[in-house]
């Protein structure tokens, strides 16, 4: 008995120095994300997209992670010109959908993407850092896609009231060309219902 215990306590001395040695050091380790290198493409505008000056020629293109079908067929309606208003982010219980992209500065323009596939009233936009916004193309259901232009203004920190669509609608996707002028920005959009 007194045999067994010791090759019990030794066993359990080889795993316990084991475990300190070179596995603990390397748990320790920061953990770095690399998106891998940056892929400039042309950008592309659909027949009928109501912005007439020159865009970008190259962006970094940025899919959605949702992927969404729009089956109707695709019809632009006269463009928007964003007058930025500072709004309060609504309780959670009003928000039914959201997601974020983050953009760094030596990208130079991304084509972000969003699967939204959601009900709400409007949409909202929260820039933390500094972002130069080219427009905004939001698809609905319908197949109505009404571009919001930002006419290529900067703004800074802030929840902005991005669409507002009272009546009531289906957002399949939202589309943001934009320029970071930080370090870093992140751009987080937000579909609200009443």
């Amino acid at each position: 008995m007194h045999r067994f215990l010791t090759v019990i306590l030794t066993g359990f001395v080889l795993l316990s120095t084991l475990g300190t040695g070179e596995a603990v050091a390397q748990r320790r380790r920061p953990v770095v994300v690399r998106r891998g290198p940056v892929r400039h493409t042309t950008i592309v505008v659909r027949p009928g997209h109501p912005i007439r000056r020159v865009l970008p020629a190259t962006v970094v293109l940025r899919p959605a992670r949702r992927a969404v079908v729009v089956r109707a067929p695709l019809v632009f309606l006269p463009a928007l010109i964003w007058a930025p208003a500072v709004v309060v982010l609504p309780a959670r219980d009003h928000l039914v959908w959201e997601d974020s992209e983050t953009l760094a500065k030596d990208e130079d323009w991304v084509d972000a993407n969003f699967g939204v596939d959601q009900s709400g009233n409007a949409l909202l936009l929260k820039v933390d850092g500094r972002a130069k916004l080219s427009f905004a193309e939001v698809t609905f259901e319908n197949g109505n896609v009404q571009v919001v232009d930002f006419n290529d203004g900067t703004h800074g920190d802030g929840l902005y009231d991005l669409l507002d669509f009272r009546d009531g609608r289906r957002v399949m996707t939202v589309r943001i060309l934009a320029r970071s002028e930080s370090p870093e920005t992140v751009l987080s959009v937000y579909l609200r219902k009443y």
